[in-house]
């Protein structure tokens, strides 16, 4: 299969490197096109990684092109999905898929006129720990699961919001919940499934941006477990955490942007030590990252099969991210289904807006903001 990576910036290095991983995984896969607006950092990049053509536009090598690799900003995956799309080329967006419900179901109605696929790049599912516990989940050795807790306790200094595109609703979507913590909370929901209701608050405490900066929320699951769910830029020591509290054990994993089988700990319920013996370690598994996703991934688009991260799973995560900014600026509880066309919240992640006004000039805002650390 022939790739072409969109979007030269520094996440498509992980593409690069994952896609050149994939060979040795029993997948055909060269990366034989890379494309971005700026020239010489497209010609940059190709160099680096070794990559046969580079260029500034996308329809000069759709026809050539077999899988796309959308790593542009936010703003920009729509439209480059859905060209991919008409054009019979499958597609792998990095998160946020889209910047709104509305444009996520633009996608859907593409891919449902297509012969190609969509999927979105949230790799933590493909860890061995977590694919493990939801297979003790499903064969019922945990009992139910209660209660959860999902902490994404990052650090962003002001330097990071110089990038003309970060903090802003209509570039990037909204803040942590939506750009930085949905990895950790999509976990989440890959472990306890469908969510029912959500009651939630967002701030912005300490960065002069439009979006928020901290946003925490309640959430209740179909089946019953509870969960809290906190996505922060103010945590100096960073950490993304979960935990997972069955019938029968406490799950949990701590690590900060990826993980392997050492970062998780699991604890019996007293009395139930025979559940122990049923955690059990894969020195040879992959760890979670973007090769872990793209192995089956591509053995999918090869067979003719759907991804095992689909258009609709990620429209699902991107429903509670929208769930939570409605809660959070209207003060109401939100159930799953409530955001269609017609709401605010589906338009926009900024919906009806927060309590807090626009930051004007953010730019000279940012830069006061420099200047009086400095």
């Amino acid at each position: 299969m022939r790739v072409t990576i969109l979007g030269t910036g520094a996440i498509a290095g992980a593409h690069a490197g994952a896609i050149a991983g994939l060979p040795a995984h029993g997948v055909d896969a060269v990366l034989a096109h890379a494309v971005d607006i700026d020239p010489a950092r497209a010609e940059a990049f190709a160099q680096q990684h070794d990559v046969a053509a580079h260029g500034t536009h996308l329809d000069d090598v759709l026809a050539e092109t077999d899988v796309l690799h959308v790593c542009t900003p936010p703003g920009a995956h729509v439209d480059a999905a859905v060209a991919a799309l008409k054009a019979g080329v499958h597609v792998v967006v990095e998160k946020p898929a889209t910047l709104s419900l509305a444009e996520i179901d633009r996608i859907a109605e593409a891919e449902a006129a297509s012969t190609a696929s969509f999927t979105q790049v949230v790799q933590h599912r493909f860890g061995h720990g977590v694919r493990q516990l939801r297979r003790l989940l499903d064969d019922g050795a945990l009992g139910r699961p209660l209660v959860a807790t999902c902490d994404t306790m990052w650090f962003r200094a002001p330097e990071y919001f110089e990038v003309p595109w970060r903090g802003r609703w209509d570039t990037e979507g909204g803040g942590p919940t939506m750009g930085h913590g949905i990895h950790q909370f999509d976990l989440l929901l890959a472990v306890l499934g469908p969510w029912s209701e959500v009651t939630a608050m967002a701030g912005r405490l300490a960065r002069h941006v439009d979006t928020e900066d901290v946003s925490m929320a309640i959430v209740r699951f179909a089946g019953g477990a509870m969960a809290t769910i906190t996505n922060s830029l103010l945590s100096p020591r960073e950490t993304s955490d979960l935990r997972f509290d069955t019938e029968a054990a406490t799950i949990e994993l701590s690590h900060l942007y990826g993980y392997t089988d050492a970062d998780w700990t699991f604890t019996p319920a007293k009395g139930r030590d025979d559940v122990g013996q049923l955690w059990r370690p894969d020195p040879e598994a992959l760890p979670s990252g973007h090769l872990a996703q793209l192995v089956p991934t591509y053995r999918a688009f090869a067979a003719g099969e759907a991804p095992p991260v689909t258009v609709g799973d990620t429209r699902g995560t991107l429903e509670l991210v929208a769930a939570i900014y409605r809660s959070a600026f209207t003060g109401s509880v939100v159930r799953a289904g409530e955001i269609g066309p017609g709401d605010p919240f589906h338009a926009s992640m900024r919906g009806s807006g927060p309590a807090w006004a626009p930051v004007k000039d953010v730019g000279a805002a940012r830069a006061a903001e420099k200047a009086t650390k400095n």
